[in-house]
């Protein structure tokens, strides 16, 4: 059964093979098969060549068998090979995007791949080669929340225009409260992390009370103006501003970005302000609080430092962010705002016009 016929190749032919066999460019499964010709060639049966070549009988027979009806370019080429499954068609493809756009699983919100796979009777690759070649994810929802800020264009272009276009002899100060930060503290020391596994703490924590952080964001620098109160009323406001005026250079205007906070246009706060004419109040748009860049700052602080940090009571709270600030200072980065005015008021015109085409 080993035994096959021995073949002729022509003298062509063999200096071709010999020549790819010598080849260190050549690919090694080209080698073994214009090997098993060369082989074949001299008359070995087919189990010899299996052992010399490493290959299966079966392997041998098939790659002989291929030299004599295409020669050494049918060597060089896999045969091509039929797909196992048939391709999904343009209607299922429409189908599956239609029901993920305009319909909903009966006993859920949103469509899973396996939910989808279900119905539309194909497999989870399938379905997920479908949503990604369109864009599609079910799962992934985004917040929004439309200013309805009658003086929302005015807004914008002033404060926009503090960024991108400061006051000479000024700074520009972006301040907010972070209120409700939590002294919180785990029922058990966490295990540190290690190779292959992350760090671990108890689901359940130890309330030691609240703080608020006031912040101050110097638009031009980096640096923050910061300080740690009980409470956020406007007797807390106030506090913060004759801060801002000792820690800065009394010659200096301070145009001052904030939100429209209650305790920020209390009478006592606003008489204050009127007696102090180098302060200068700049309000954002209602529900606009990403024009305020000290928000930017809040993020960073509370991904650095408080999220996974441990704090046995409030002092120790407040110290770890006064022990933040401090280091921020050391090397301040500016937060870059690169959209103009009319950027953002097209794109929200855009915005509440998708909105009104839906409803």
């Amino acid at each position: 059964m080993s035994r096959i016929a021995q073949i002729t190749i022509s003298t062509a032919d063999r200096d071709r093979l010999e020549q790819l066999v010598r080849d260190r460019n050549t690919a090694q499964k080209v080698v073994w098969r214009a090997r098993i010709v060369l082989l074949a060639a001299e008359g070995l049966g087919a189990k010899a060549i299996a052992s010399a070549t490493g290959k299966s009988q079966l392997t041998v027979r098939r790659w002989r068998r291929r030299f004599l009806s295409k020669g050494v370019d049918g060597l060089l080429k896999d045969a091509s090979r039929p797909p196992r499954r048939k391709p999904l068609t343009a209607e299922k493809i429409a189908e599956v995007v239609h029901m993920t756009l305009h319909a909903k699983p009966p006993n859920a919100t949103h469509w899973s791949i396996r939910t989808m796979a279900v119905v539309a009777g194909l497999s989870a690759s399938s379905i997920q080669r479908i949503w990604s070649a369109h864009g599609l994810k079910p799962h992934l929802v985004k917040t929004f929340k439309p200013s309805r800020d009658p003086n929302f264009a005015a807004k914008v272009q002033d404060v926009v225009g503090l960024y991108l276009d400061p006051p000479d002899r000024a700074l520009v100060l972006s301040l907010d409260e972070k209120s409700q930060i939590q002294a919180l503290d785990r029922t058990q020391p966490g295990l540190p992390m290690k190779k292959g596994r992350a760090g671990t703490w108890t689901h359940d924590y130890k309330r030691h009370g609240v703080t608020t952080l006031f912040a101050a964001l110097d638009v031009a620098t980096g640096k923050v103006i910061g300080q740690c109160m009980p409470r956020h009323r406007h007797q807390e406001w106030l506090k913060f501003p004759r801060a801002i005026d000792r820690a800065t250079p009394k010659g200096l205007d301070l145009h001052l970005i904030a939100d429209n906070y209650a305790t920020h246009k209390h009478p006592t706060v606003k008489a204050w302000l009127a007696k102090h004419p180098r302060f200068h109040m700049h309000f954002t748009p209602t529900s606009a609080s990403w024009l305020n860049q000290v928000e930017r700052f809040f993020g960073l602080i509370t991904d650095k430092r408080i999220r996974q940090g441990v704090f046995k009571s409030v002092p120790d709270l407040e110290s770890a962010i006064m022990d933040y600030l401090d280091h921020h200072n050391t090397q301040p980065k500016t937060f870059v705002w690169t959209k103009s005015a009319g950027e953002i008021l097209e794109k929200v015109a855009r915005a509440k016009q998708a909105l009104e085409s839906q409803h």
